[in-house]
C-alpha cells in the first residue's frame, strides 16, 4: 500500500470513529467474536455484500450508505452486549440475529423490543427506545457527529430547543435521548 492509500485508509478510520464511535473493523470483529459469527455470516445479517463488509473493515470505504444497515449494526451491538452479560443465550441470539437480518430498517428493533422475543425473554418492549434509535439513525445517516455538533452550536442562541434536539439525538448516548424523548412526549 502506498502512502496516499495509507493516508486515505487512516482518514476513513478516523471518519468511522466519528460516525460510529470506533473504526468499523474493530466494531465488526467484536460483533463476530461476541455473536459467534464469521465475516460472511455477519455480511448476510447486516444485508451487505461480503466485499463491501471487507472494504468497510479495512478502511477502504468509510461510511455505511444504507440507514437500514446502520440500524442493524446498532441492533447487533445491543444484542452482543446482552450476550456478553449472559442475559441472552446462544439460541436466543441466533433467533434475534435472524429477526435483525429480516428487518427492513425502519422496523429494526433492539434485542428485547419485539413482542415475540420480549415474551420469551420476559423483557418488556420499549417503543421509546425504538423511536429514538430510528431518529438517531436518520440524523447520523445524513451528517456526522462533528457537523451535528456544529449545527447545534450555531442554533443554540436563536433556537435553543432545536439545538438541544440535534445534540441529544445526533451525538448523545441513547439513554439520554430516550430520557429527552419521554420527557417531551405529549
Amino acid at each position: 500500500m502506498d502512502v496516499s492509500q495509507q493516508e486515505a485508509t487512516q482518514k476513513a478510520r478516523e471518519q468511522q470513529t466519528t460516525w460510529y464511535g470506533e473504526p468499523l473493523g474493530t466494531l465488526f470483529r467484536r460483533l463476530i467474536s461476541d455473536l459467534g459469527l464469521n465475516q460472511a455470516r455477519l455480511a448476510v445479517v447486516l444485508g451487505l455484500s461480503a466485499p463491501m463488509l471487507s472494504q468497510l473493515m479495512s478502511g477502504q470505504r468509510a461510511k455505511i450508505g444504507n440507514p437500514a444497515v446502520v440500524q442493524r449494526v446498532r441492533a447487533l451491538q445491543e444484542l452482543a452486549a446482552e450476550v456478553r452479560a449472559g442475559r441472552v443465550s446462544a439460541a436466543e441470539a441466533t433467533a434475534a440475529m435472524e429477526e435483525i437480518r429480516r428487518s427492513a430498517g425502519g422496523n429494526v428493533l433492539g434485542p428485547h423490543t419485539s413482542s415475540t422475543r420480549s415474551s420469551s425473554l420476559s423483557v418488556p418492549a420499549n417503543p421509546s427506545k425504538r423511536v429514538v434509535r430510528e431518529i438517531q439513525a436518520l440524523l447520523r445517516s445524513v451528517s456526522d457527529a462533528t457537523e451535528i455538533q456544529s449545527a447545534s452550536r450555531i442554533l443554540a442562541d436563536s433556537h435553543p430547543e432545536l439545538a438541544e434536539f440535534l445534540r441529544v439525538y445526533g451525538v448523545a448516548r441513547t439513554r439520554e435521548a430516550i430520557e429527552h424523548y419521554e420527557t417531551h412526549q405529549g
